[in-house]
């Protein structure tokens, strides 16, 4: 999900070394830039496992319906936490929520995000990678390596070897690569779309089924906005860090509108109709298909090169966030540092078809925690501090900062997220994805954002203003 170019201007500007602010003179990209840089990470091919998960529960009308509200929905509330505070101060991502979770808890929530989150998309990234592989080998020497899970796992892996060996030459090396895959899957996209209605006409492809139809058709509609809501708040992790590096607010918050919104809802909706013109929701076996031997076998080694890419980006960036808080982790030399990092990828790889066939629940572990902690942050900085933080109080130790709370930790703010998450699964089973009694009418991603906003305002209010921490009695006066 990570562009290899942001990270490589990252690196560049400083911003990956250091949690300190970003002065304007230090920050890179303008409105066009960022709005450029957003396009560029929409389009790429996680873009055609989110279509294809669509097609599974909606037609191609249906599919577009819900990209458009879905995607509508969670880009507004990306670009608006973490990207707005990141831009305004110029702080990290992770450094700005101290003002929310407490000095010490945000860097607990920057172990989970990171370690967790972002290791789970360089693993799923991995697998693409293998199952392109997979194909191509199938076609070139007549084979079955695509039906075989210890050989999509071989070739992760080997995927997650060359990963590292590019993160050990620095991001700078990868950033060049990724200027030359971002337009290539721009090119990739629209040829696949011409390819489609070369093969099938709109008409055909409107009638078409769900790859897995459902008798309520209602209730088929808002898992597959669910999906697609879910699937916007995954940019959440790891949006902010880049939006630090614009030069406004506002240069940090409309692009994502051209970008993570329209540019992703083309490449999804793309997705949605190769996935009902073949009957298939794997991307990697529609190249073939679309494009004959030649140049499908071309464009899945392309794909499996723009993974690659990808994978380093969203590797290089989950280790600088780490270590841009923490001095002991600088110490650590960065091979091994990037080794550590790897490890949960080489461990989720061993299991291919879990990760992989489960992309929706994939994305519901993700909405689980993301959904309530966007809410939280939301409520904290825009109604609660009217988007003003205290820089000083960001770096001061806990026994020192206005964000010390309770020992360096806000427990307001846990409990908000915890009993945001604890509505998801009221409404909608993670493990299962078993919607529940009250899901077809509001989805579970949004209630689990409100719920979690909703307990944070009141528990502030009524607690942590009241004894004086957070900060939030000095902010408001000013």
């Amino acid at each position: 999900m990570t562009a290899p170019q942001a990270t490589s201007h990252a690196a560049d500007a400083g911003a990956t070394e250091s949690d300190l602010p970003l002065l304007r003179s230090e920050r890179i990209w303008s409105f066009r830039r960022f709005s450029g840089m957003n396009v560029t990470l929409a389009i790429a091919t996680w873009a055609f496992l989110q279509g294809g998960a669509v097609a599974l529960y909606v037609g191609a009308k249906g599919a577009i319906a819900s990209i458009v509200i879905g995607y509508g929905i969670a880009v507004l509330l990306v670009a608006l936490a973490p990207c707005v505070p990141t831009a305004k101060y110029g702080v990290e991502m992770y450094t700005g929520l101290r003002s929310v979770f407490g000095v010490v808890g945000a860097k607990v929530v920057m172990i989970v995000m990171t370690v967790l989150v972002m290791a789970a998309w360089t693993a799923l990234l991995a697998i693409m990678v293998g199952h392109a592989l997979a194909n191509v080998m199938d076609e070139i020497v007549d084979s079955s390596f695509a039906t075989s899970g210890v050989a999509i796992s071989v070739a992760a892996l080997l995927a997650v070897v060359l990963a590292w060996v590019l993160l050990v030459g620095g991001p700078q090396r990868v950033g060049k690569v990724g200027n030359i895959a971002a337009p290539v899957m721009v090119v990739i996209t629209l040829g696949m779309l011409v390819l489609i209605f070369d093969r099938a006409s709109w008409s055909e492809i409107a009638s078409a089924a769900p790859l897995y139809p459902m008798e309520d058709q209602h209730l088929a509609f808002m898992l597959s906005i669910e999906l697609n809501v879910a699937g916007g708040l995954a940019w959440y992790p790891m949006i902010g860090n880049l939006a630090r590096l614009t030069d406004t607010p506002r240069a940090s918050f409309w692009p994502n509108a051209f970008g993570l919104f329209a540019a992703s809802s083309v490449a999804a909706v793309v997705g949605v109709f190769a996935a009902l013109a073949l009957g298939s929701d794997d991307p990697t076996v529609w190249m073939i298909p679309l494009g004959g031997a030649v140049l499908g076998v071309a464009v899945l080694a392309f794909i499996a090169f723009a993974n690659l890419t990808s994978m380093v980006a969203e590797a290089y960036s989950g280790i600088s966030a780490i270590t841009g808080a923490s001095d002991r982790l600088r110490k650590i030399a960065w091979p091994v540092l990037s080794a550590l990092f790897l490890v949960p990828v080489v461990v989720i790889c061993l299991f291919p078809e879990s990760v992989y066939n489960n992309y929706g629940r994939f994305l519901s572990w993700v909405a689980i925690v993301v959904a309530p902690m966007c809410g939280v942050q939301v409520v904290d900085y825009f109604v609660l501090r009217r988007a003003r933080l205290s820089l000083r109080d960001l770096y001061l130790p806990p026994q020192q900062s206005a964000y010390g709370f309770w020992a360096g930790w806000n427990w307001v703010a846990f409990v908000a997220v915890g009993l945001g998450a604890l509505t998801y699964v009221a409404l909608l089973h993670p493990v299962n994805y078993e919607p529940n009694s009250g899901f077809q009418y509001v989805g579970a991603s949004i209630p689990a954002l409100v719920v979690a906003g909703v307990v944070h305002w009141l528990g502030t209010l009524l607690v942590v203003r009241r004894t004086g921490r957070g900060g939030y009695a000095t902010e408001r006066s000013r």
